[in-house]
């Protein structure tokens, strides 16, 4: 059996070290998902009955992400050093899989950002409107998390006493609720730019050790 020579060898470790930087990668991505599902804050916010899901299907996506993430650079590692062509051919679709879904979740969190958005200010709207215990308890939750009382135009018959400063809470939820998307997006791009990286590595090794054993 062939094996790698001279500046194949040096792509073989550099694609061995890239892939354990992968597997590090996906560990910090499942870490981020299980943070912004579990946070304390946005489940006070989105945790309860009737409460829009959307924003949680991006953070499902991201955690089903990180533990793909972790899965392949696992087969990356034992691909490059045992020079394997079929491990590394995987390598190579599953992270052109996983970038695809990157790609097409990336565009539709993108497009639907602001629906996300105006989708919890209106449970939020319809919370307040309605005086049952257990939207009271929702309300004050948007309160006490947010530090914001009521809308743009309740805000002064529904809370007359707040300090000036006090944000209204559909301002202080597109605020909350962008800081978090926008974490997510920028850990999808960070995912994405590596991706591309380890597809190119990878298939330089394949096609160097399928070269090597055709000499030989």
């Amino acid at each position: 059996m062939g094996k790698v020579e001279g500046g194949m060898k040096c792509v073989k470790y550099l694609l061995f070290i890239f892939n354990f930087i992968f597997w590090l990668m996906g560990s910090l991505v499942l870490a981020v998902g299980l943070w912004l599902r579990l946070e304390q804050d946005t489940v006070a916010l989105l945790g309860s009955d009737g409460a829009p899901e959307n924003f949680f299907i991006g953070v499902y996506i991201l955690i089903v992400a990180g533990g793909l993430v972790m899965l392949v650079g696992f087969f990356g590692c034992c691909g490059a050093v045992r020079e394997s062509q079929c491990l590394l051919g995987s390598f190579f679709a599953c992270l052109l899989i996983i970038f695809g879904a990157e790609v097409a979740a990336g565009v539709f969190g993108f497009l639907n950002k602001d629906k996300i958005i105006q989708d919890i200010q209106t449970f939020y709207k319809e919370s307040a409107k309605d005086t049952t215990s257990n939207n009271t308890v929702i309300v004050s939750s948007y309160h006490r998390v947010l530090n914001c009382c009521g809308t743009t135009s309740t805000q002064s018959t529904q809370c007359p006493n707040i300090p000036p400063d006090t944000k209204d809470c559909e301002s202080a939820i597109e605020e909350f609720f962008n800081s978090k998307l926008f974490i997510i997006g920028y850990v999808g791009i960070g995912i994405a730019g590596v991706m591309i990286i380890g597809m190119i590595f990878s298939m330089v090794l394949c096609c160097a050790i399928r070269n090597s054993r055709e000499v030989i």
